[in-house]
Formats: structure tokens, sequence, C-alpha cells
């Protein structure tokens, strides 16, 4: 014990506790406050540590420790360092309840339960297991105190084969009716993704409370099964019990996963109504999920406006939620209020108001983020990091990507993975591999992810013959399994290189069945290559897996169009309608002075509007005296030259071009971000507006970067 005297005199020295000024003291609440006309006995002392833990008073504690200290009253004294093992390591403050822990001698069930669960609670899962191994050489049985935590570190480490052990040993103790020790059982298997193990405990509990329906319910959600939450709970509701907050939010998960509005709206009735009686801002933040998801977001954003505190959490729910219906510009105008009304933005809040920026290119307004973002102090951490080179590769500044990347202290593999991907997008497909050959050097061992990020980025740059090295050695270097995704990037890169014949017989002798991005990676490569027999074989796969993606039926239209089989580009085109499926119309963004604007083909709501239009006549003047003669074949419609003329020149991408063109000065970077991909025309004409208006122009379409400079694509009209 004299190594934990010193260091609690210390800490006496810091504290000065007041009730060691001769004050009395009455109780727990308010020891501290009090004249003290005599010692404490040990009894007392003990009763008030007790009472302290369970409130977890760390503070007072801490002033009642050095007390019995000066008092003399620790030495030797197992009752009171128990009890004071026990309050710290309730408080989490392990280290100094393991030095505690090992100066007494004499350890009962009591003290290595406390210490078992501290670790366990606090994210020591390791240490955890390690005590309750040598709890059982020092001879001290585990009781139904000790199991919920033991079983609680298993789950959290997914330490299968333990965890099924000690369930063996639960059974064979006796414990396995405890209600606490079932709750942990099934909870540890929820973690394991065993839902069927944790439902079968769940039906021989003798008992459930509350705690066991929720594990239930939420276990469901995150195993991926949300009906069968629902499910439980009108199960649940038959036992007579009443839903508790945490009981809401799983069934809230469970709702947003399945874009079950009614039920979500029934929920939320039940959230109005029971207000008094739950945690109403902690479950607002799920009804916000929730309706984010069923995608209304007019009862999302009158929901966000009645709530009476909006905490960081709610803002982020908001922002993250914009951006992932692709409401970019709302998710960055919230930020903008959020900061204005005095919240404060995490982590979290960062890395969803970068992933808005990228969707429209706002490089500008990304930028600013960043310094902000620094200036708050979180440039520092890898997630944020991660999420900047992600937003400035996207953005088409590759350059600062690279700097953030290079100036990231710890890269983890998803930091790698989006820089390689970001060279991929830009055509830079050796840069991708290099990076990735580096990475191996650096003893970070590839995922699935990453080795697509890198085919991905062979197929971009065409490097057959390096992409086909990469694939075929997945397995045998890397001991990933090769998934759909590798197979996908395989198909497209041989595909776009023109060998169409062997991304066929690639896919027929595939070790796992093709999904319809495969067959939309070979019908792709078909319309580049002209081939009509093998884009119909494509076309049906396609169709047989995805009916409902308009995508595919679009790209078969434009290979009729392109052979001039009208006939056959009005049988699709009948297809498309009667599935009631609809072509996105084609929309290009460009930032201007942190501003957005969004031009659709055929726009004529801009305010500039007339002015675009007239130097897009002049424009097109100049294009024809160099020479520049419209390829048509992109137009899907069977009518005259002229007509099929002037529809190219309504494409988004020309007016945004024009747009700049006209508000900025000679010399100025162009930026634009299209919806779908751009059609061939277009890529011809911004290749001669580069040369001709001597700008460098970086246009990201759906499935790439092109950068223009002086009449050329980086792509080397490769997309």
């Amino acid at each position: 014990m004299d190594c934990f005297l010193t260091l609690n005199l210390k800490l006496l020295k810091h504290h000065s506790p007041p009730f060691l000024k001769k004050m009395p003291f009455t109780s727990p609440a308010n020891f501290a406050d009090n004249s003290l006309s005599q010692p404490l006995p040990s009894l007392q002392c003990g009763t008030i540590l007790q009472s302290l833990t369970n409130i977890k008073s760390l503070t007072k504690g801490q002033q009642l420790h050095a007390y019995i200290i000066t008092s003399g009253n620790l030495r030797n004294n197992t009752y009171l360092s128990t009890k004071l093992a026990a309050l710290y390591a309730t408080c989490g403050h392990m280290t100094d309840a393991q030095m505690i822990f090992n100066g007494i001698v004499l350890k009962n069930s009591f003290l290595w339960n406390f210490m078992i669960r501290g670790y366990a609670c606090n994210g020591f899962s390791v240490k955890a297991l390690v005590l309750y191994k040598q709890m059982s050489s020092f001879g001290q049985n585990a009781d139904k105190f000790t199991y919920p935590f033991v079983i609680k570190a298993c789950g959290d480490l997914l330490h299968v084969e333990l965890g099924r052990r000690i369930h063996g040993e639960v059974v064979l103790t006796g414990f396995g009716s405890d209600i606490y020790v079932g709750n942990s059982l099934t909870a540890m298997y929820s973690k394991f993704g065993d839902i069927r193990s944790a439902r079968i405990i769940f039906d021989r509990m003798p008992v459930r409370d509350i705690t066991s329906w929720n594990t239930m319910i939420s276990g469901y959600v995150k195993n991926g099964k949300p009906k069968e939450a629902l499910a439980i709970f009108y199960l649940m509701k038959q036992t007579g019990l009443s839903a508790d907050g945490m009981t809401l939010v799983g069934l809230l998960c469970a709702c947003a996963e399945l874009a079950a509005l009614k039920q979500g709206k029934e929920i939320h009735g039940y959230v109005v109504r029971n207000g008094n009686a739950l945690c109403v801002d902690f479950l607002m933040n799920s009804l916000i999920e929730m309706y984010f998801n069923c995608n209304c977001l007019v009862d999302v954003l009158k929901l966000f406006e009645k709530m009476a505190r909006k905490d960081t959490v709610s803002w982020n729910s908001m922002i993250s939620g914009y951006a992932r219906n692709t409401y970019a510009f709302e998710s960055l105008r919230l930020f903008c209020r959020m900061i204005l009304e005095g919240a404060k933005p995490d982590q979290v809040t960062f890395i969803a108001v970068l992933g808005a920026c990228d969707q429209i290119t706002a490089l500008q307004f990304g930028m600013s983020v960043h310094s902000y973002l620094v200036k708050k102090g979180f440039g520092a951490t890898t997630i944020v990091a991660t999420a900047l080179i992600d937003m400035y590769a996207k953005c088409g500044n590759l350059a600062c990507a690279h700097s953030v990347f290079n100036e990231t202290p710890e890269k983890n593999l998803i930091c790698w993975s989006v820089m390689i991907s970001g060279y991929g997008i830009h055509g830079m497909g050796r840069e991708a591999v290099s990076l990735f050959h580096e990475m191996i050097k650096n003893n970070i061992i590839p995922d699935e992810g990453v080795l697509t990020s890198v085919l991905s980025a062979c197929s971009h740059a065409g490097l057959v013959a390096e992409g086909k090295e990469i694939f075929y050695t997945i397995t045998k270097d890397y001991d990933v399994k090769l998934v759909l995704a590798h197979y996908s990037c395989l198909v497209d890169l041989l595909g776009r290189a023109g060998h169409l014949d062997e991304a066929y017989k690639v896919i027929k002798t595939m070790e796992i069945n093709p999904s319809s991005d495969i067959w939309a990676a070979l019908l792709n490569a078909c319309r580049l290559h002209r081939n009509v027999e093998i884009a119909e074989i494509s076309a049906k796969k396609f169709f047989d897996l995805n009916a409902k993606q308009v995508g595919g039926y679009i790209c078969l239209s434009n290979i009729y169009a392109a052979e001039k089989r009208w006939d056959d580009v009005e049988r699709v085109r009948m297809l498309i309608r009667e599935k009631g499926l609809i072509k996105p119309p084609g929309c290009s963004f460009v930032e201007l002075d942190k501003m957005v604007h969004r031009f659709l083909v055929g726009d004529k709501s801009h305010p500039q509007i007339e002015n675009i239009y007239t130097k897009l006549k002049q424009l097109n003047q100049l294009l024809k005296e160099v020479g520049y003669k419209p390829d048509t074949s992109s137009v899907l419609y069977n009518v005259d030259e002229e007509f099929k003329e002037k529809m190219l020149w309504d494409h988004s991408e020309r007016l945004a071009i024009a747009y700049v063109l006209i508000n900025t000065s000679p010399g100025t970077i162009i930026r634009i971000t299209k919806n779908l991909r751009v059609c061939g025309d277009c890529h011809t004409v911004i290749k001669l507006i580069s040369k001709l208006m001597c700008r460098e122009i970086i246009m990201r379409d759906i499935r790439r970067f092109h950068h223009f400079r002086d009449g050329f694509c980086s792509c080397g009209d490769y997309w």
C-alpha cells in the first residue's frame, strides 16, 4: 500500500478537501461542507464510499480517500480498500482502481466483480477477460454478477470461441436462468451476427424485462432484419410492457431501413403523447433519420424547426440527411445556419459538409470549411483529413488532395484508398498503381475496397496489363476473396479496351453470379465499340436483374440510335414508358464567388439566361470557323439534323461554361459537375473551347474527371 499512499498524499495536496478543516460530517451529499468533530470510523467511511459509488461522485470520493489516508484508517483495512477500488472502477478510473486492487491480499467476489465490470464497461475488454482468468486461478468462483460483464467483453471483442465457452460455463453453473446473464448472452450473440442463437436464448428466458426486448429489437436491426424487429415489438406489446426510449430508437431504425413511413409516424405520435415519460431530445434525432430515409423532407424540416433544443447531433442528422438525399445545397445552407446560431460542429459535421461539397463541386466552400476546421482543431484527425482528401479530389483539385494526404501523420487504410481512388477518377492510373505499391511497402495490407479502387483506376486509364496482374493476384498475394466489385472493374477494364469477347468470357466463368453492375459495364463497353450482338445479350441480363434502372435502357437505345435502327430505339423507349421509368434530366453545377449555380438541359430560368445564350451563339460561330461539325449520334430522336444540333446546344454543361465565361476574367479555371455522362459532341466542343478561350476546363461527369487544356482532354478521348 506504500506506493498508493504516496499517490494519494499528492492528491490530497491538490484537492485540499474542505471537510478536513475540522468540520462536522452529516451525509454523503454534503460531507465536504461540514466540520468534523472526531475521526470517522471505518464502517461509516465505507457506508459513505458506497453511497458515492452509487452516484458516481468521483470528486467527493477522492476527497474522502485523501481523508482516510491522513486519518490512518486505510492501513491494512481490506474493507475500505475494497470500497475504494469499487468507487474508482465504477467511475472509470481503472489505473487507480488497479493500484488499490493490487495492494489487497484477500480479494472477495465483490472486488473481483467491480474490477471486471469496470474494465468491461470502459473499453478494456481484454483486461476484463484477463482478470476473469486470474479470478479463477485464485480460487474465486464467478457468480451472476461476474458473467454479464465477462460476456459483454467477449461480445465487444467478437471473440466467438471464448464467448461460446463462457456460455457453456454459465449453463453448467446454473446461472443461465438469471435475467441479466440472459440479456448479456442475447447481446453477445447479436454482436457475433448469430441472431438465431440470440433468439433461442431470448425465447428460453423464464423472465424478461424491457432490456431483454430492447436487446432483441436492436439485435435484429443491427443484423439487417428490420421486419423481425417490428414483429418482436408486437409480441412485446402483448405482454403489457410499455416501450421506453431505447425501444423506440430501435423501432425507428427499423422503420428507417424499411422506409416504413406509416409505422414511423405511429411511433412519432406515441412520442408526442408520452413526451413527459421519454427522453424526447434523444428520440427527435432518431425521428429525423427515419423521415430522411422515407424521403419526407417537409416532415423532417417541420420536426427540426419545432425542436426546442437543437444539439450538435440534431444539426448533424439534418446536414448529413440532406447530403445523403442529394440535397447538397440545403446541407451547406444548414451548416452556415448552424454556425450563425452558435452550435458547435464536430468531426461528424465536417465529414457530412465536405461530402456535400464534393457532390456539387463546391470547391471554394470546401476550402473555407477546411480553413474553419483547422482553426477549431480538427485538421489533424485522420477521419477528417480523409474527408478533405476525398472532397478535394472530387472537386477537381488533386494537388490539394495530395497535399492533405502527405500532411496526414497517421494514414489508415481508408486514407490510402481515397487517394488511390482520387488518382483513378482523374485518369491518373499509373500514379494510382504507384501509390498502391507504396502502400504495400508501408506494410498496409489492402482490403477489398482498396483493391477495387486501384482496379477502377486501371480501368479509367486503360492499363490492361497492370489491372489484370492485380486482379489475378488478389487471392494469392493479399488473401482477399474476389467480390463482385472486382469482377465489375475487370469487365470494365477489358471492355473499354475493346476486349469484349474476353470480358464476356470472364462473366461466363465467374465463381459467383454476376450482378447488374457487371452486365452494365459490358453493355457500356458495347456502346463504346458499337457491338450490337453482345449489347443485346448484356441488356437482357441487365433487365432481368434490374428492370427498374433506366440507365440500361438508355444505353441500349443509344447503341441502336448510333446504328440508325430507329424502330429498335422506339421499341426501347416504349419499354421505358410502360415501366414508368424516367430519365433524369441533364444537370450541371458551377461555383462562382462561393455561390453554386445549377443549370438544367434547355434551362431558361437563370437570371442571366439571355447573355448565356448570346455567348453560346458566339461560341458556335467560332467553332464552325475552325471546322467543327456537330456529332448528332448521341441525339436519340429521329428528327432532322438541324433540330438535333439545336438540342445539343441546350446541354447543361454548355450553359454552365457560357455562364462562367461571361462572369470571370480570362485565365480563370472553369470547374463543372454533371450528373450524367458527358456526350461525345459536348466532349469535342469543350476541347475546342478550352483552346479558343485559352481556359482550363475541369469537368466531373458521373464516371470520371476530364481536364481540358489547349484542345486536349486528360482522358485521351477514352471514357
